[in-house]
């Protein structure tokens, strides 16, 4: 099956006061269309500066990065970004929040994109919170209305930095459990960072484990889990035995 996504010998430094900064050196790895990878790696290793690159939202020094089979050097539509910072404008209701994009780039939103937005918001777990503004909605939340913004878009792939890192574990498992629910219903491609191990192994197909930096990928770990996935599963022997699996190539 031809990947969705390949990245081949990509190395990227940043310039220092002192000296040059080593960030990624020789990063290769493909992601097929339907996938969930985890980035799991130590800070510092360069996952978020990989994201990027595989955004087309910052240049590599060498190698090179394909999408669809065709080369990747700029922002592409069909390509979705979800930060740790929700960046919502307060002004805006979560409903507006979600549609902005679509009114900067159409000028106006009719009544078929409403509804999509509305439907979104309630696959996320808002539904009932359409008309609330940013500063009345938990992070949790907040950061579910920016997937849902995302996903207005209809990314053929998802990249997300981080996205749970700011929030507390219990809101992160549950926002876990709520990003599988999405990534099954729709059908999507997912390349996510993460620090956290047993997170990476709860949601990923696969689990790319990356050195310190300069980041490399030191393992491709496959998750021979079954889907759906719910939580019990992180109490069970072979969740176990793939999170010391993966905690084992970090070492």
């Amino acid at each position: 099956m031809t990947p969705l996504l390949t990245v081949e010998q990509v190395s990227k430094t940043f310039p220092g006061k002192v000296r040059a900064v080593p960030a990624l050196q020789s990063v290769t790895f493909q992601v097929t269309a339907g996938e969930f990878v985890c980035l799991l790696g130590p800070s510092g290793s360069g996952k978020s500066t990989l994201l990027r690159i595989v955004g087309g939202l910052l240049a590599a020094d060498s190698g090179h990065v394909t999408f669809q089979g065709r080369p990747l050097s700029e922002p592409q539509r069909e390509i979705g970004f979800v930060f740790q910072s929700t960046n919502l404008m307060p002004w805006r209701t979560a409903l507006d929040n979600v549609l902005l994009p679509q009114e900067v780039q159409q000028g106006s939103v009719d009544a078929a994109m409403r509804k999509a937005a509305m439907d979104l918001l309630a696959l996320v777990g808002l539904q009932g919170f359409e008309h609330a503004y940013p500063q009345t909605l938990s992070g949790g939340m907040r950061q579910r209305v920016v997937l849902a913004r995302t996903l207005l878009q209809r990314p053929q792939l998802l990249l997300m930095d981080e996205p749970f890192g700011a929030l507390d574990a219990l809101t992160r498992e549950r926002l876990n459990v709520e990003l599988l629910h999405v990534y099954e219903t729709e059908q999507m491609t997912i390349l996510m960072v993460t620090h956290n191990i047993q997170e990476a192994v709860f949601l990923a197909d696969r689990v790319l484990v990356m050195s310190e930096r300069p980041g490399r990928i030191l393992a491709d770990v496959p998750i021979s889990l079954s889907r759906p996935r719910r939580l019990e599963i992180m109490g069970s022997e072979s969740f176990g035995k793939l999170t010391q699996s993966v905690r084992r190539q970090l070492a």
